[in-house]
């Protein structure tokens, strides 16, 4: 495909080999940054290539260690700023913080909207995000958001699979809606796991609201964190008499217990996006599955470049 001299794309620490996928499919080099580091742990960053006047995107995901990966895409844009590139978009495979958006007690903060601000402060003219969490975090910006989601690649792939008798699970009342998107393009019937929360890590899966007796169940969530919901849901499936079980998400952080609990638990296949690089743990895990968002980036990136609808993306 042809894409002039005036874009060029950079990437964060956190996702290099992401970024490189997405390079890859715009035919485009990676853009050539140095990152080092002072003596007391500072980081420093120096551009190689010439952006003056240039459409610059810079890759990075916000996971573990959040807070670094955070400071390392401000440094970054503002770099850009300094270097007098045009516009300058942040593509977050995975926002952190993002379930910090609300205040449900008193006398906490609302970070997601923080960061949305530091990040407008420091440069950024635009955001690019694969499943933030809540629709809503997208007004948390007060510069324009593509909102991108998952689900996309993640149907693509059950579909291919044919699985039959195949109902679609919401591990939680708060998931419904995407619960129904997997459904309605699966065509496949929808059944909702009504939990409890435990503690701020544990949760407990009381009933369920469908039928899954003898069928095939995929359940979907944007982030699997510590899983206790996703495992907690699966033993009840189970219990209620579901044959095979998938997990799917978009964000796999698999923080914690995460690991231990995917794998002990009655799932057969745990099925996750590139936007975060694994962990140790989880990459020695035998049932994951890990499927790349770096096409649908890189179509967004290209149509962003040429002022070309990005939301025509989701018909297509």
């Amino acid at each position: 495909m042809f894409l002039n001299d005036n874009l060029k794309v950079f990437s964060g620490s956190s996702n290099v080999t992401l970024a490189d996928e997405v390079c890859k499919y715009l035919g485009i080099p990676l853009g050539g940054a140095k990152l080092d580091r002072f003596p007391d742990g500072e980081k420093f960053i120096k551009l190689e290539d010439d952006v003056r006047g240039r459409d610059c995107f810079v890759i990075q995901s916000t996971n573990a260690p959040v807070d670094e990966h955070i400071v390392e895409l401000l440094i970054y844009i503002d770099c850009l700023r300094r270097a007098s590139a045009r516009r300058i978009t942040a593509v977050i495979p995975y926002f952190g913080y993002a379930r910090q958006d609300r205040k449900d007690e008193g006398r906490v903060p609302i970070t997601a909207k923080l960061m949305a601000n530091i990040i407008s402060t420091a440069g950024a003219d635009r955001v690019v995000a694969i499943d933030l969490h809540a629709q809503q975090l997208q007004g948390f910006f007060d510069i324009p958001v593509d909102h991108l989601t998952g689900e996309i690649v993640l149907s693509r792939y059950f579909r291919d699979k044919r699985l039959s008798n195949l109902v679609v699970v919401s591990p939680d009342v708060g998931n419904i809606k995407m619960a129904s998107y997997y459904a309605s393009h699966l065509g496949a019937a929808l059944a909702i796991v009504h939990k409890r929360r435990v503690s701020g890590r544990d949760v407990t899966a009381e009933e369920i609201i469908g039928d899954v007796d003898g069928k095939n169940v995929l359940m979907v969530d944007d982030i699997i964190a510590t899983a206790g919901t996703m495992c907690s849901a699966a033993q009840i499936l189970k219990d209620r008499g579901a044959e095979r079980i998938y997990a799917g998400g978009t964000h796999g952080v698999f923080a914690g217990p995460a690991v231990e609990r995917l794998s002990n638990a009655p799932i057969d296949e745990v099925v996750v996006t590139n936007t975060i690089v694994l962990n140790g743990q989880a990459q020695q895990m035998k049932k994951i599955k890990v499927l790349t968002v770096a096409p649908m980036l890189g179509e967004t990136i290209k149509r962003i470049h040429r002022n070309e609808s990005v939301s025509a993306l989701f018909n297509d």
